[in-house]
């Protein structure tokens, strides 16, 4: 009976013994799932200060915006820094990136970090954080709006070749480049590059606190260096993500110790990483792109409508 009453109980440790390894083989799959498929998961409870890199050409990126959404509403958040290194874009895309920025500033302290260039609808990017922070040498400022067209009527009459259109009404799908643009034409486009950039100069003005004379003084295309555009207004401070991380500290009594980590929106359209990271998908994608010989200069052909873009042929130090 003794010998029975034994074996009964060292079956029972046996079986609790294997449940409690189950349990652990279970939680710990989960948790590799969740690694796996989700890298920012396990961040969600962890206090930390974010970092958001924006960077090449700005276009309507709602994943950005959603990306921004969550940050917002996620008490892990304490502070978002936003790296900049961009040359600007579609003065819609600008917009919408502006605007979700500003309604997560609302929430959580935002400060700018410039790179090496911050221009154009990257410099829209800065003005919508709290703080801005720049190198010496960051090329900044560019405040414009442009619209391009190719004109090849000339080419067109060395071919012998002619483009015949019935349209509604004049300005329809003008300015054409299959033939030289009419003063109707140019005034209407010259009205839209106007709307567009007092729009800009009303952001440069309400943000940077400056006059409208001095917005539109500054706001005449060039380029500034970050000492420049620290002395004009345009920037806070010269420095980097350590000068950031003081002044989030100083003004808005964010922890400095706490850890920066790295956020990019998820791209569902990015197809699956064999390394569950949305990290090795960029990568990727670069590379791609690289192959296949894509260079800014390419990627502005796309762009479709106004523009708000800075990109000079050369710069040499």
């Amino acid at each position: 009976m003794s010998f029975d009453a034994d074996a009964l109980t060292d079956r029972r440790r046996l079986k609790r013994r294997l449940f409690f390894w189950r349990f652990g083989a279970v939680v710990a799959a989960a948790v590799a799932l969740v690694v796996l498929f989700s890298p920012d998961g396990l961040r969600f409870h962890r206090a930390q200060i974010a970092r958001v890199e924006i960077t090449g050409i700005i276009t309507d990126d709602r994943d950005m915006q959603e990306m921004l959404g969550k940050l917002a509403d996620d008490p892990a958040i304490k502070a978002v820094i936003l790296s900049i290194d961009s040359p600007g874009g579609t003065t819609t895309g600008a917009e919408a990136l502006y605007a979700s920025v500003r309604k997560l500033a609302a929430k959580k302290p935002v400060v700018a970090v410039l790179g090496t260039l911050a221009a154009s609808g990257g410099y829209i990017a800065a003005i919508s954080a709290d703080h801005i922070v720049a190198r010496g040498n960051t090329l900044t400022g560019s405040i414009g709006v442009l619209f391009e067209w190719a004109q090849v009527a000339g080419l067109m009459d060395k071919l012998g070749v002619e483009m015949r259109e019935v349209k509604s009404a004049p300005l329809k799908a003008e300015p054409n480049p299959f033939h030289k643009a009419s003063p109707e034409a140019v005034a209407a486009m010259q009205d839209l590059i106007s709307s567009s950039y007092d729009w800009f100069l009303g952001l440069v003005a309400e943000r940077r606190k400056l006059d409208p004379a001095t917005a539109r003084k500054l706001g005449d295309g060039r380029v500034y260096t970050g000492w420049q555009a620290v002395k004009n207004g345009l920037v806070d401070e010269v420095g980097g993500e350590d000068e950031a991380i003081r002044w989030l500290a100083k003004a808005r009594n964010v922890n400095p110790d706490l850890p920066v980590e790295d956020w990019a929106p998820e791209r569902p359209d990015a197809g699956f990483s064999p390394f569950g990271s949305r990290a090795a998908a960029e990568v990727l994608a670069e590379t791609v792109e690289v192959l296949a010989g894509k260079t800014l200069q390419t990627k502005r052909l796309t762009l479709d409508g106004l523009t708000s873009v800075w990109h000079a042929d050369r710069v040499e130090r």
